[in-house]
């Protein structure tokens, strides 16, 4: 059994940048974005970690995560943190529906 360390990491990061976003602004929906969607991506780490075709809650939420941080990038221009999570749910996403195909 490998451990799909790489949506652990990003689980992390989205769930930390949840927590910045509270400490820095005191945006309660970002903290509770980022603990719910990096508890998902946490929960889909775990999945994906027991059986490497179970990657159904991780395409999802990488998928929300990429319209919602994409929607906000397009609007506000600032990399910084919507680019950023973006970009890499974008990734994220490509890699989850590559797995999903190609097994």
């Amino acid at each position: 059994m490998a451990v799909d360390w790489l949506s652990i990491v990003y689980a992390a990061l989205v769930a930390t940048g949840g927590i910045i976003g509270y400490a820095r602004r005191g945006s309660v929906p970002s903290l509770a974005m980022g603990l719910t969607c990096g508890g998902l991506m946490a929960i889909g780490a775990y999945q994906t970690s027991n059986d490497p075709r179970n990657v159904l809650l991780s395409l999802v939420t990488s998928a929300v995560l990429t319209g919602v941080m994409g929607y906000r990038f397009m609007n506000s221009k600032k990399f910084m943190p919507a680019g950023l999570v973006g970009g890499l749910s974008l990734l994220m996403m490509l890699r989850f529906g590559f797995k999903m195909y190609s097994q």
